[in-house]
């Protein structure tokens, strides 16, 4: 039998799983929770407060089971599946709370950032719809702003995990500039943490403090290995995997955020922030990266559309960058991005230079027709358009002779439909080189004839 939420008694709800409990304790501030839940909810992190009243619990368990409770959530719950319930006021409550701690000493700040890390990671997307309502998202931009700003990264692991989780909107992201101005910079400044010499002893002690407790928790680390702040045999890795977690939450967020901002913030973007875009593709499997790849090349084909911005991803070496990642056969859709970013660049001779002082870029550009997707024919025909008609010098002619480009052509010329965009581009080029292709073994008499000089 189904129920509306509206139905289920509040009180038969847990304030932290936000789940009909199965086994109600009060605690010694006289809140029920459910057992496993509040055990869950001590162990974890070390809370040794209530979830709900901020108030200090006893150290050992002190729990009174609620056996009238029990009995009256077995009695109506005759159903086997019952809806999820929509946060109760007690959860606002605690989310609001661990908001306020945010502003408490170092150790407070820290445990509340991770609890709700926590709730941020959970399976409930009603619970990621609360931490939004309450203003969480505008409490996580200010920890990161601030660790900009102080040049820290406690908390900052915490913070970027529940923004990712969370994620913006459209009106997230005008409010989110239109108050805290430096969340590019800040990002930005995460994904350049290797680089910042002042943070790295603070950053090697607090991943390993981080660890320690995370292990401690999980029963991969003992009392001795605790007490003596070592992590056996896993200190780098694990320091690097909370880097990697970082930066990748940084691209994702770089990535929503520009792709609402507004004009005037994508043109005021510096030359450091495309030189950073550009150093993660060129780093991207030193750095574990990959993943993030995707990302980067919508943030640079968002910003591309202004030739400013064009020309301080060239200036920081886009361009070759762009080449070298097509080369490795990425996935379609990172191919139809690489061209897309490509095309923009090589609207201006300085993209076109260096494209074609790679000793692979037009063989690249062309091996890619009519081999991905339509999207990629277009923007590749796009490209060999503008280097055929700007920067077609003898040499660059015959090297498109040799990498099979002007073979190419001639097939989409004879393949695509009448009308067809690719097919124009491909007739267009073809026609203002017939001279110097005229002995090529595929341009034969009839397409001389049909698309004179």
């Amino acid at each position: 039998m189904d129920r509306d939420h509206e139905n289920i008694p509040h009180h038969f709800i847990c304030p932290i799983s936000l789940q009909i409990m199965k086994d109600p304790v009060t605690v010694a501030t006289g809140i029920t929770y459910d057992r496993d839940s509040i055990q869950r909810w001590q162990s974890h992190r070390q809370n040794n407060t209530c979830p709900v009243t901020n108030q200090p619990l006893p150290t050992a368990a002190d729990f009174t089971p609620n056996h009238n409770l029990r009995r009256l959530i077995q009695s109506w719950s005759f159903s086997d599946q019952v809806p999820a319930k929509e946060p109760s006021s007690q959860m606002k409550v605690m989310v609001v709370n661990l908001i306020k701690n945010l502003n408490n000493l170092p150790d407070m700040k820290l445990k509340s950032l991770k609890s709700l890390e926590d709730l941020a990671f959970g399976n409930e997307n009603n619970i990621r719809v609360l931490l939004k309502e309450v203003g969480v998202v505008r409490a996580m931009i200010t920890v990161v702003v601030s660790c900009y700003q102080n040049r820290e990264i406690v908390g900052l692991k915490e913070a970027l995990g529940v923004l990712y989780r969370v994620r913006f909107t459209q009106d997230d992201t005008r409010s989110v500039l239109s108050k805290h101005g430096r969340i590019i910079s800040s990002l930005t400044w995460v994904l350049n943490l290797d680089a910042c010499d002042e943070t790295k002893k603070e950053k090697e002690t607090y991943l390993v403090k981080s660890h320690l407790i995370t292990g401690f928790e999980n029963g991969e680390i003992g009392d001795k290995d605790a007490a003596s702040g070592e992590i056996p045999g896993s200190r780098k890795y694990k320091s690097d995997d909370t880097k990697t977690s970082m930066k990748l939450h940084a691209i994702v967020l770089l990535k929503d955020i520009l792709h609402e901002a507004k004009s005037l913030v994508l043109e005021r973007l510096d030359s450091d922030f495309f030189k950073t875009m550009v150093l993660i593709l060129r780093h991207r499997e030193s750095n574990n990266l990959e993943h993030g790849i995707k990302e980067v090349l919508h943030v640079m084909l968002t910003t591309c559309s202004w030739p400013r911005n064009c020309s301080m991803m060239i200036d920081s070496g886009a361009v070759f960058e762009l080449v070298e990642l097509e080369l490795g056969s990425p996935e379609k859709d990172i191919t139809e991005l690489i061209m897309g970013v490509l095309f923009h660049l090589c609207s201006s001779a300085d993209g076109r230079a260096q494209l074609l002082d790679h000793a692979a870029g037009i063989a690249m550009i062309t091996k890619r027709i009519a081999k991905v997707s339509q999207k990629v024919d277009e923007r590749a025909l796009m490209i060999i358009s503008l280097i055929s008609k700007f920067s077609g010098t003898d040499g660059v002619l015959k090297e498109m002779m040799k990498v099979g480009t002007v073979e190419k052509l001639c097939m989409v010329l004879q393949v695509n439909g009448l009308h067809s965009y690719s097919r124009e581009k491909a007739r267009e080029v073809l026609k203002r080189h017939s001279n110097v292709w005229k002995d090529s073994p595929c341009l034969d008499v009839t397409l001389l004839t049909r698309y004179p000089n």
